[in-house]
C-alpha cells in the first residue's frame, strides 16, 4: 500500500463517524477522492458520491457505507453516572473497561465504561453487562457536574481505539465496518485516474450514511442517482475463530480473497460477470450464500425504482462490531483490483434482464 493511501486510511478510520453524525468523516473522504473525480453530489442526510462522467446516461454505482456503531447518552443519574442506549447494533458485552469519547458541542469529553471488580462480584449470580447496569464514568460526582461539561441526553459516544497492524498482515481497529469500504472505493477512483482509464458510463462512487440503523442512506441516494448497476462492498464474517458455526454462517477466511454472495437481492447475470472478471484477472475470491437479506446496502439499491442490477463484494472480517475488527491487507488489495477490473471491461447499456 502506498504511503498516501495508508495515511488516508489511518486518518479516516481513526476519525469518529457515528450513525447520524458522519459529516467529519465524509469531509475527510471527499478531500481524498476529489482529485480523482469530475464532481460530487450529496444529500440532506450526508451521503456523498464522487462522480466521473456526470453527463453520461448509463449510470454505475460502487458503494460503501460511512457510519459506525456507537451509543447515545440516555440518562444521567443524580450521582453523575451516565447510562446509554445503542446507536446501531452495538455490543454491550465488549463495553466494560473501554475508553470512550463523548461528543458534545464543547468538544470531546474523555470517559470510560465502568464495571465492578471481579473480586467483589457475586460469582454464582454474576451478571453480564447490559443496558441496565452499564455506566459511563466521566469523573463527575453529580448530574450538575456532568452537564457542566456539555454532556446531555442525546450526546453520541464512540470508542477510542485506533488503527494498528498485526504481524504485518492484518489491519485492526474499530469501524473497519465499513469505512474500510469507503477506503477501497476511493482507491478504485484513484487507480482509474492514475491509469488514465476512460469509462463510457457515469461512475458514482457512493459513500452512504446510516447503514447501521436500516440501510437508510443507500435508500435515499439510490432514488437520487437512479443507477442501472450497483456494486456494493461491505464486510462479512471470517468464520475460522472459535464459536463460529460454518454450517450456519459459511466457510470464509481472511486472506483468501473477497467474498461474492449468492442471494435473492443479487442479480445473477451481474454476479456471473464479476466471477468471470475475477477468474480472467486471476483474483482469488470466495463464495457464500445469504438467506432473505444480505444485511447490507445491496437491498436498498436492488429494490429501488423498478429494480437495479446489484451485487455484493464483501471483505472478510474477524470480530465484527468490536473495537478490534480485523481485515487482511491482501483481501483489501484484491477487492480494489476486482472492482477496478470489472469497471474497465463493463460496456454501457448492458442489459442484465433474464428474459428479453
Amino acid at each position: 500500500m502506498r504511503n498516501q493511501s495508508r495515511e488516508f486510511l489511518e486518518k479516516y478510520i481513526n476519525n469518529a463517524s457515528p450513525v447520524g453524525y458522519e459529516t467529519s468523516g465524509q469531509k475527510i473522504w471527499l478531500e481524498y477522492v476529489t482529485p480523482y473525480i469530475d464532481t460530487y453530489i450529496s444529500d440532506t442526510y450526508g451521503t456523498v458520491a464522487g462522480v466521473i462522467n456526470p453527463d453520461a446516461e448509463y449510470k454505475v454505482v460502487i458503494e460503501a457505507h460511512a457510519d459506525e456503531i456507537s451509543w447515545y447518552v440516555n440518562y444521567i443519574s443524580d450521582d453523575g453516572n451516565i447510562y446509554v442506549i445503542r446507536n446501531g447494533f452495538t455490543d454491550n458485552q465488549i463495553a466494560p473497561s473501554k475508553r470512550v469519547n463523548i461528543h458534545t458541542k464543547k468538544g470531546i469529553v474523555k470517559a470510560i465504561f465502568g464495571w465492578p471488580s471481579i473480586q467483589i462480584r457475586d460469582k454464582k449470580g454474576d451478571q453480564e453487562p447490559n443496558l441496565k447496569n452499564l455506566i459511563i464514568d466521566c469523573g463527575c460526582n453529580s448530574k450538575k457536574e456532568v452537564e457542566a461539561l456539555g454532556i446531555h441526553v442525546g450526546c453520541v459516544v464512540t470508542y477510542e481505539d485506533e488503527l494498528m497492524m498485526l504481524n504485518n498482515k492484518y489491519f485492526v481497529g474499530r469501524a473497519l465496518d465499513n469505512r474500510i469500504g469507503g477506503f477501497m472505493i476511493a482507491e478504485v477512483a484513484r487507480i482509474l485516474k492514475e491509469k488514465k482509464k476512460k469509462l463510457n458510463f457515469g461512475l458514482y462512487i457512493v459513500n452512504a450514511v446510516q447503514e447501521e440503523i436500516g440501510l437508510r442512506g443507500a435508500e435515499m441516494i439510490a432514488k437520487k442517482i437512479k443507477p442501472h448497476v450497483a456494486i456494493v462492498t461491505d464486510v462479512c464474517h471470517d468464520t475460522q475463530s472459535p464459536l463460529y458455526s460454518k454450517t450456519l454462517v459459511g466457510d470464509v477466511w481472511c486472506g483468501k480473497g473477497p467474498v461474492l454472495s449468492y442471494g435473492p437481492a443479487i442479480q445473477n447475470n451481474l454476479l456471473e460477470m464479476i466471477m468471470k472478471t475475477a477468474k480472467a484477472a486471476k483474483i482469488p475470491y470466495q463464495v457464500k450464500a445469504v438467506s432473505e437479506h444480505t444485511n447490507t446496502d445491496t437491498e436498498s439499491f436492488a429494490y429501488s425504482m423498478e429494480g437495479v442490477a446489484s451485487a455484493l463484494i464483501s471483505l472478510p472480517l474477524k470480530y465484527m462490531h468490536t473495537t478490534v475488527e480485523t481485515a487482511h491487507k491482501d483481501d483489501i488489495e484484491n477487492l480494489i483490483k476486482l472492482m477496478y477490473e470489472f469497471l474497465i471491461q463493463l460496456k454501457p447499456g448492458y442489459d442484465f434482464r433474464y428474459i428479453k
